[in-house]
Formats: structure tokens, C-alpha cells, sequence
């Protein structure tokens, strides 16, 4: 089974230090998101967790820390996009998290390693040629360190809406534009562009559409073949392996103009208050009232001594 720690908030950036306590102890609770006191309580023995994944801005906290999760096989998401501190007020110097981003390449492979620029909008900075600029440039920083990127196009969820008024998904025209200079940039680079539940036809325009976190994706990064379930995500278009995730939402630090995991930055600032790294809980402590079941977890891979090569 897999482990994503990377769904709803960025736990590499901010939890580190809890992650590190949580796999000493080998297990971790999780609440429902919509009925807190359903406490799910998960493994984090290897030989059930085939891969632990992240989605990270900020993978720097756990680079010193690499070799303590050696006993996993990996896949990182880091994301980075041009936006500055007006729409990403806590996400670091881009040039050190490219930096980190071969660090990991380096450590784990680049297959372990995928790029998300992600999510795509329109404002007064950032047009369709601005975006094509900032993206030709990133790819050919990490040319070599990588064969995978995601990119998506911004929702506009209401906390969207109420966050970022001023932020806009492109057009379809724009899209259009976008796919076909992302994926010749692609190509230019030996990097395979994919998209993140966006619309079918974007595939006539060069991207990629199998999924961001596919199940050839994760075999690839696991050097392992996987016997897996089919996705059980509730997210239109989405095929991907997402697994269990062991985040909260309303917890993410980076505070992003266009996020979707946070409702507002004052119920984050008070989240973040509640963590203890010692807790088995991201956020908070065990209650009297919770009700605490452990996951059936068992390993999905199909021979545990074959491997795969992708040579």
C-alpha cells in the first residue's frame, strides 16, 4: 500500500520532526476530516508500506534526514512555480528548493523524483508567455534530474474564490497554448509532461493524461511491480494510486493565495499551535471520544524479490 503524506498539507515543510517521531514508533493516527473522533490508526512498518510518498514545497527539513527513511522506497511531488511572496508568503527561495530537488534525484533516483508546476493562472504577471518562459527555464535547471512533471490548470473552489478573486483559470484557448509549448519543452528535456484531472482532449496537444501518480508511475519510482486496487478517488479524471493520506487539512504554513486544503489563515495559525511532534496525531491528542480503528494494510507488490527495469 502506499502512504501520501502530501494530500493536505505539506508535512516535510512543517512536520517534519513529527514524521521522524512518528516512523521511530511505526504507526500514526489519522482523523476522518469530517467525523473527528473516527481515528484511523496506520501502520508505518516497510512491509506493508510499499511506497511513502510526499507532496512538498519545501523538502529542505528532511534532506539532512534522508538516510532514516532508507528502510522505504520513496516518490516525491515537489512543487515549484514562478509566483513570488504576494501569492506564496512562506514557500522559500525557489533556487534552494531546486537545489534540494537534485539532492533528492541524487539520493533516490529520478524516477523517485517528479516536478509539479502547479496550478496554472492568469493575472496581471503571469500570461500565457510568462508562464511558457518560467517553465522552459525550470525544465532546463532540472534536466537529467527527472523524467516526470505534472502540471494543472487552477479550480476555482469558493475558498478560491474568497481567497484569490484576483487569480483566473485559463481560457480553453489559453490551455491549448499552454499544452503545446509545455509539452514540446518536455520533449526538449526527455520529460514527460502530465496532466492533473484536466480535460481529455488536452492529450491532442502533447500531454500526458494516464495520471500524475499512476500506477506506472509509483512501479517506476519503487523499481517494483504493484498489484494494486483501482483508485478509489472521489475527484473527476483522477486515476491515480493517491493511498491513505496521514495529513490534516487546515495545516499547511505556506498560506498560498490559491489554496484548496486551507479554508482561511487564522484556523491554520491555530491548527499549527495544537501540534506536538510527539503526538501520534498531526494535530492535537487523543480524546476520550475518539474511536479508534486499525487499517487492514497489507503489502500490493506482486513478488517481493522481482523487479523491474526500465531500461
Amino acid at each position: 500500500m502506499i502512504i501520501n503524506t502530501g494530500m493536505r498539507t505539506d508535512i516535510p515543510a512543517f512536520y517534519s520532526n513529527w514524521l521522524l517521531n512518528r516512523i521511530k514508533e511505526g504507526y500514526v493516527y489519522v482523523r476522518n476530516p469530517y467525523y473527528e473522533h473516527q481515528v484511523t490508526k496506520y501502520s508505518l512498518n516497510p512491509n506493508v508500506v510499499d511506497c511513502l510518498a510526499f507532496c512538498t514545497k519545501n523538502p529542505h527539513p528532511l534532506i539532512s534526514h534522508l538516510s532514516e527513511l532508507n528502510k522505504y522506497k520513496q516518490f516525491w511531488f515537489v512543487t515549484i512555480t514562478p509566483y513570488g511572496k504576494d501569492i506564496e508568503p512562506n514557500v522559500p527561495n525557489k533556487k534552494q528548493v531546486i537545489n534540494d530537488f537534485k539532492k533528492l534525484s541524487e539520493h533516490l533516483g529520478k524516477n523517485a523524483v517528479a516536478i509539479r508546476y502547479d496550478p496554472i493562472f492568469i493575472n496581471e504577471k503571469f500570461d500565457v508567455s510568462m508562464h511558457i518562459k518560467c517553465f522552459e527555464k525550470l525544465l532546463d535547471e532540472l534536466k537529467g534530474h527527472t523524467e516526470d512533471c505534472t502540471i494543472s490548470f487552477l479550480d476555482m473552489y469558493e475558498k478560491v474564490k474568497r481567497n484569490a478573486p484576483d487569480l483566473r483559470p485559463p481560457t480553453e484557448k489559453e490551455q491549448i497554448q499552454i499544452a503545446k509549448a509545455f509539452s514540446k519543452i518536455g520533449k526538449q528535456n526527455n520529460i514527460v509532461i502530465h496532466s492533473c484531472c484536466e480535460k481529455e482532449f488536452l492529450k491532442n496537444y502533447g500531454l500526458d493524461i494516464t495520471g500524475c501518480m499512476s500506477k506506472e508511475i509509483i512501479e517506476k519510482a519503487i523499481d517494483s511491480k504493484l498489484n494494486a486496487p483501482k483508485s478509489h478517488s472521489k475527484r473527476e479524471g483522477c486515476t491515480c494510486l493517491l493511498g491513505n493520506d496521514i495529513g490534516a487539512y487546515n495545516t499547511c504554513g505556506h498560506l498560498c493565495k490559491y489554496c484548496y486544503a486551507n479554508a482561511n489563515t487564522g484556523l491554520v495559525r491555530e491548527n499549527m499551535k495544537r501540534h506536538n511532534p510527539n503526538s501520534p496525531f498531526l494535530i492535537g491528542e487523543p480524546e476520550a471520544e475518539d474511536k479508534i480503528t486499525e487499517a487492514k494494510q497489507k503489502s500490493w507488490k506482486t513478488n517481493k524479490d522481482e523487479q523491474i527495469s526500465f531500461i
